[in-house]
């Protein structure tokens, strides 16, 4: 019997085994996902193979990226299906065709802007376009900042700092844009969606979060989003009930309308999750959930070995 997530109008199905990789193949720690225009999905992932598509059926298409990306983190993709790959390994965006042709580099490969600089880029983590195609970049691990450049790369503005007050960053980790150009930036640590304006003007603050990691817009006006919130990093929560992994959707107001999991902590059962990284949507609203579950492990079950293959890859299939 197959496992239902969540209530009411938002009720989505366990896909148990759904990618189906070609012979020998594993993926690692998902840290995003994508859909192009033909409901294909581009998973990125930190295994052997970086960029694996595959299929709405999740039957292999090809992989690429070998020998170019450091350690997969963020995963975007435009209206003419291009992706936009964030390496929070070499500190690069690197904007590429569906085939992996390396269009456009934003960034010195292997060469780090100093930290907490607010200079492009220190361990950068994720990419959104404005409707006019202006590109927003979170950086990262080693900045608290937004950056704002040109289509062609050309950097326009950076915004923010380290701090706990509105307009300022503890991990930036996230960030999406809606058909309006409002900007959405999950401020990790600090356990908040902040919104901006898109030239980084405060607007307000998605509170009642646990530190939301994953983050994608459903479109459309007045757009739904989905929120992967990381659960307990410390050990003394790790026992707490009610503060995830999970998923959380809220409406555009950031009212939560619906959730999935999160009631009883991490777990590798069909139903639970690990450490909610990349989340993308289908043409049929069908959740695809990417998880660094491998880097998650010792915080989530310390006293545990890490099984040889940790599951990092999801389909939830909306129940209608």
């Amino acid at each position: 019997m197959s496992v239902v997530l969540g209530s009411g109008e938002y009720r989505y199905r366990v896909v148990e085994n759904w990618a189906k990789l070609p012979d020998g193949w594993n993926l690692t720690d998902v840290a995003a996902v994508a859909v192009d225009s033909k409901d294909r999905v581009y998973v990125f992932n930190r295994g052997e193979h970086p960029m694996v598509v595959l299929n709405r059926d999740g039957s292999f298409v090809r992989s690429w990226g070998e020998g170019l990306f450091r350690r997969a983190h963020g995963l975007h993709i435009d209206s003419d299906d291009n992706l936009y790959c964030t390496d929070d390994g070499d500190h690069t965006v690197r904007k590429c065709t569906p085939e992996g042709k390396v269009l456009l580099t934003i960034g010195i490969p292997d060469k780090p802007a100093p930290f907490m600089s607010n200079e492009p880029f220190n361990r950068c983590t994720h990419t959104a376009l404005s409707p006019r195609g202006d590109i927003y970049v979170s950086d990262g691990y080693g900045n608290a900042c937004v950056h704002k450049f040109t289509p062609e790369g050309k950097l326009i503005k950076t915004w923010g700092e380290p701090g706990t007050d509105p307009g300022q960053f503890n991990l930036v980790h996230n960030i999406v844009t809606d058909v309006d150009g409002w900007v959405y930036v999950a401020d990790r640590e600090n356990h908040r969606v902040q919104v901006f304006d898109g030239n980084g003007k405060y607007e307000t603050q998605w509170n009642n979060l646990h530190r939301p990691c994953a983050l994608c817009c459903c479109g459309g006006k007045k757009p739904n989003f989905i929120i992967g919130e990381l659960g307990s990093g410390m050990p003394v929560n790790r026992a707490y009930k009610n503060i995830g992994p999970r998923l959380t959707i809220v409406d555009s107001q950031g009212r939560k309308v619906g959730r999935l999991g999160g009631e009883e902590g991490p777990g590798l059962e069909t139903g639970k999750f690990l450490a909610p990284h990349g989340l993308a949507l289908d043409s049929k609203g069908d959740i695809y959930l990417g998880e660094v579950g491998v880097t998650n492990w010792k915080t989530s079950f310390p006293d545990t070995p890490m099984p040889q293959i940790v599951r990092c890859l999801q389909k939830l299939e909306r129940v209608i």
